[in-house]
């Protein structure tokens, strides 16, 4: 009868750690985590005009490329500005970006994002002039045109200044209208590529042994094999169709898995500690010194009816402080109890940072600590 209660005591035990560990792994679908080879996007460039600025445009002077892009326009559109010179600010220079879809057709449209090069202050109400936007082959793959819509704002007068934002770059949503498609086509392909976006052995044996389960179901054979810790090649059954296969592997259900890391940004003092991050037992001890200077001159008058003169006697007091010191034992094999041990010690986000550091340092940190 012992036997028997300590057995169940046992599997009670292993129950609970299994539902622990299943609290932290996460099932997504695989459209969610992993991507298709074939269907990344296509980064184009331009360079334009933006024309219809309230005098706060570039400077002709200061941008000679601004007035002979205006120039080359105006000539190609059949006016001559042979010996004019134009001092207006309402033109302004500019660089036009885009990312082309992987499957556009010709017709389509995609958004551009706009950005001054010259000493525009401001973009707010132009109009981007018919821009080519090219590839990283020299082909024409979109041209853009529309006005720009710009988020923030800037207000000036003799003696004050309000900016907020960036006036000098802005987008055109739908601004660009698709002339030519990618050369590669879906349907001629012979295999999947996915690309997992977060790269982990453990994850690509898992959607490999995810898309398997359903090919076997369906096709009856298996039909995915990760190549490395990115990428799981599936190959074409020949009964299939490829866009219904993609379709139908996109939604499939996988628990990812991810290293455990531990992410400092210094300068903002955010501290972002994965799920699987564990901490060895470690004794910490934090103390910080606060020095205060304070500096009171005082104001020395001469006597009445005397030749003397007033002067300034200097005083500084300085204080230090220490807080802190004591040792406090720090301890995570989970989330929850690292968390609850940090906060225990009561510093601030930047001293857990230099606590993170401190403990990597001593080897009893169970993670990859990146410092951003």
């Amino acid at each position: 009868m012992i036997f028997r209660l300590a057995s169940i005591v046992l599997m009670m035990i292993a129950a609970s750690l299994s539902a622990v560990g299943d609290a932290y792994a996460i099932s997504s679908r695989i459209k969610d985590v992993a991507s298709l080879q074939s269907g990344r996007e296509n980064q184009l460039i331009g360079y334009g005009l933006v024309v219809g600025l309230q005098g706060s445009g570039d400077s002709l002077r200061s941008a000679p490329f601004t007035d002979q892009s205006m120039r080359a326009m105006l000539q190609n559109l059949g006016i001559s500005t042979q010996g004019a010179q134009s001092n207006a600010k309402n033109v302004a220079a500019v660089m036009v970006t885009a990312n082309l879809p992987a499957f556009a057709s010709p017709g389509s449209r995609i958004d551009v994002t706009v950005s001054s090069l010259g000493d525009a202050q401001s973009l707010r109400g132009g109009t981007l002039v018919m821009t080519s936007l090219t590839g990283a082959d020299g082909q024409i793959y979109a041209v853009a045109q529309g006005s720009v819509i710009v988020s923030g704002f800037n207000a000036q007068g003799q003696a004050a200044q309000v900016t907020e934002g960036v006036t000098t770059a802005g987008r055109v949503p739908s601004g660009a209208i698709i002339e030519r498609e990618l050369p590669s086509k879906f349907k001629d392909s012979v295999s999947l590529v996915l690309q997992l976006r977060n790269p982990d052995f453990s994850t690509a044996v898992r959607v490999a042994d995810v898309v398997n389960a359903y090919a076997n179901r369906t096709f009856g054979q298996g039909i995915a094999e990760p190549r490395d810790s990115e990428e799981i090649v599936v190959q074409k059954p020949k009964s299939a169709d490829l866009t219904r296969l993609m379709a139908d592997i996109e939604n499939l259900i996988v628990t990812t898995d991810t290293p455990a890391k531990v992410v400092v940004n210094e300068r903002t003092g955010t501290v972002v500690i994965g799920a699987d991050v564990k901490v060895s037992r470690v004794a910490v001890s934090y103390g910080t010194l606060t020095v205060q200077v304070n500096e009171t001159p005082q104001v020395i008058q001469p006597a009445p009816f005397s030749d003397g003169q007033t002067a300034v006697q200097p005083q500084t007091d300085i204080q230090a402080q220490k807080t802190g010191g004591a040792l406090n034992v720090v301890e995570g094999p989970d989330l929850q109890t690292l968390v609850a041990g940090l906060n225990s010690i009561g510093v601030k986000p930047d001293g857990i940072i230099a606590i993170l550091q401190g403990i990597k340092s001593a080897g009893a940190l169970q993670a990859e600590l990146v410092l951003q």
